[in-house]
């Protein structure tokens, strides 16, 4: 009888123990898919924010670009119109005025105004190239800092 008895009180021992076994595994179970809905929700995050931020960059390259290409158009309409005599390259310069008495032959009223050689034409348009440059590479610099890394 005693065996008997003893007989249910095992299986619902064993019955105890399984269930608990299966609850821990339960609990792990759930942590995990916790952390990994955690962690997908970090990755589409961090995603989020890579694609704004290289829609940014591409966005600051295109504005920097166009401005550039606009400034070297500028420059080049102005390299034809000095080159066909339509404007002129004036220079910023002061004729100093011969002391008294004497005379040169190319006096202060046959003085025209001071413009620059064809030689040193050449060398101003393409310092309006490279200043432009510098200048929209220093403006998009500036804006990828401002917009990207100080986000």
């Amino acid at each position: 009888m005693l065996r008997e008895a003893l007989f249910p009180v095992l299986i619902c021992l064993a019955a105890w123990l399984c269930v608990d076994l299966l609850e821990g595994q339960r609990d792990d179970a759930r942590r995990e898919r916790d952390s990994a809905l955690s962690e997908v929700t970090g990755l589409r995050e961090a995603a989020r924010i890579s694609g704004e931020m290289l829609a940014d960059r591409e966005a600051i390259d295109l504005q920097r670009t166009q401005e550039l290409n606009h400034e070297r158009a500028q420059n080049d309409v102005l390299r034809l119109d000095v080159g066909a005599g339509r404007k002129r390259l004036p220079v910023n310069a002061t004729c100093s005025a011969s002391p008294a008495g004497k005379t040169s032959a190319g006096g202060l009223a046959d003085a025209g105004t001071a413009e620059l050689t064809a030689d040193a034409r050449s060398d101003y348009f393409t310092l309006r190239d490279q200043l432009a440059l510098s200048r929209q590479m220093i403006l998009g610099l500036q804006d990828h800092v401002r917009r990207i890394c100080l986000r």
